[in-house]
């Protein structure tokens, strides 16, 4: 695989768990008008709604060209759940920090 496709893919995933994940689970939390949620809860309701780009995993073809990319985007996408669950994406964790402390 081309470092250049590798590079593509591996800065989506570097973005959409903060962009789509933590977004959507701000918002979540604010209309549900839960104020302090623990670093637990807010990790799992990233994740949760980070789980919804999985049909992403599966959008190229089957084919031999796509192997390795495909291959990629699984590792990557498992990747970030692990990180977000356990405290490791940094951002996600900005993110929590900056909505218990400005709601």
């Amino acid at each position: 695989m081309r470092d250049d496709n590798a590079f593509e893919i591996d800065r989506a995933y570097d973005l959409l768990p903060h962009v789509v994940g933590a977004s959507w689970a701000t918002i979540w939390f604010r209309l549900n008008r839960i104020r302090r949620p623990s670093q637990d809860e807010f990790r799992r309701k990233v994740a949760e709604y980070f789980k919804i780009l999985e049909p992403l995993v599966t959008v190229y073809s089957q084919s031999e060209n796509f192997k390795e990319i495909i291959a990629r985007i699984k590792n990557r996408y498992e990747e970030e759940i692990e990180r977000i669950l356990t405290g490791k994406n940094q951002e996600i964790e900005k993110r929590f920090k900056r909505y218990i402390e400005y709601g």
